[in-house]
């Protein structure tokens, strides 16, 4: 995301986790999970994954079919998913494939391979997976947020709509303004868009002569500012920015702020994190995207429990609180790295570290304005900061060599 590092997508990476982790949900939460009452014909309820709290429904499974009313939540996991029931509130499910055929009262999110929505949402929906499809009788009330590598919107959204994937269709009625990132944009005959629509593409807007956009259509320019201007005007001019608007904005300044404090307080412990880094690389990628997948799939778990419900809440907390000290702790270990290569001498001194752990989070920001590298830089240096926090919990040593024992900066 332009002018912001990429740390500042972190809530779509955490929905986009949660399609990853299906294979864990199936090891985990094997057999079929079917809603139902209580007791079933024949009073056997072994196969289900099921806890009810209040009208709130927790379900999980490898094939999870929602046959009954829920009356207020559902939160549900599987290999599949289908939701053939009307619910009264808020619908969160995860999965390999999930289709929602029936209404939901308030708002669907929803993460996974293919992504299927045939009813109508009360309110808003996000959306992220392989696949997305708005079927052609879905109604969204509210609005639609869309992430995939293909979607195709064919039923009527009253809202605002936002889409970014490889190959994005409009076949239905919008209410309001569409922003869309992706590879290929389509307008059908039936798309009728209220507002404006402005989009971000490599490749030229493909437009039905049925296709109606009554606010006008905008080319964006690229995110290096290199490129074509607006389709519905010869010379676009800039939006202004103001001066903290640029990759040196407020969030990386606050992460600055974060490092400098982690570094003055907690020394000796960032010394060990940056050493984890360094050391166990490869080993700090992987149990990184273990924690972020696998973290959210258990909260999920524990839900499904009544005693566990706290424990996943608290749990779920310390997971986000977590994900900026983790991108900090990677901008630490950079910088400590950048030191001992550069400046040996003044590698354990505080002020050189916090100094160094800024410039580390500086060139981070600016690289993260790059299309698609910018992004995996990002991503790669939250995973490894993750990996090497845990590092610190379950060390894993080499011969002869002991994290425990690693130089404390004075």
């Amino acid at each position: 995301m332009p002018g912001l590092p990429p740390l500042a997508c972190l809530p779509q990476l955490h929905r986009a986790a949660r399609a990853a982790a299906r294979a864990a949900a199936l090891a985990l939460a094997a057999g079929a999970a079917v809603i139902s009452p209580p007791v079933s014909a024949q009073g056997d309820s072994a196969s289900r994954a099921e806890q009810r709290i209040g009208g709130d429904v927790f379900v999980g499974g490898s094939s999870v079919a929602v046959n009954e009313p829920v009356p207020a939540d559902l939160f549900a996991l599987g290999g599949s998913v289908a939701v053939d029931a009307p619910v009264g509130g808020d619908a969160v499910l995860a999965g390999g494939r999930l289709r929602v055929s029936v209404d939901v009262g308030r708002n669907v999110y929803a993460a996974g391979g293919q992504v299927d929505v045939f009813g109508k949402v009360g309110a808003s929906a996000r959306l992220a997976g392989g696949q997305v499809e708005l079927g052609p009788m879905a109604e969204v009330t509210g609005n639609l947020s869309a992430a995939a590598g293909s979607i195709e919107l064919r039923g009527q959204v009253k809202g605002q709509v936002q889409l970014a994937g490889g190959r994005l269709r409009i076949d239905g009625p919008v209410g309001g303004d569409v922003v869309a990132t992706g590879g290929q944009l389509t307008l059908g005959p039936k798309a009728r868009i209220a507002g404006k629509l402005r989009y971000r593409s490599s490749e030229p807007l493909q437009q039905d002569p049925g296709a109606q956009v009554s606010g006008g259509i905008e080319k964006l320019l690229p995110a290096l500012g290199r490129g074509e201007g607006a389709a519905s005007a010869p010379a676009p001019r800039p939006e202004p920015r103001p001066g903290w608007a640029g990759p040196i904005g407020v969030w990386t300044v606050g992460l600055m702020l974060l490092a400098a404090l982690l570094v003055a307080v907690l020394p000796g412990f960032t010394a060990r994190v940056a050493l984890s880094l360094r050391q166990r690389t490869g080993w700090s990628l992987l149990l990184g995207f273990v924690v972020l997948v696998s973290a959210p799939v258990a909260a999920l778990l524990l839900m499904l429990t009544l005693i566990g419900i706290p424990l996943a809440l608290a749990g779920m907390a310390l997971y986000f609180a977590l994900l900026p000290v983790a991108y900090v702790a990677a901008a630490i270990g950079i910088g400590d790295w950048a030191l001992a290569r550069w400046q040996g001498a003044r590698a354990a001194q505080r002020g050189w570290r916090i100094g160094a752990a800024c410039a580390a989070l500086l060139v981070l920001a600016l690289l993260g304005a790059l299309p698609w590298l910018g992004g995996l830089l990002g991503f790669a240096a939250l995973l490894a900061g993750l990996g090497a926090l845990w590092l610190q919990a379950t060390p894993l040593r080499a011969p002869g060599t002991s994290l425990a024992t690693a130089g404390t900066p004075p």
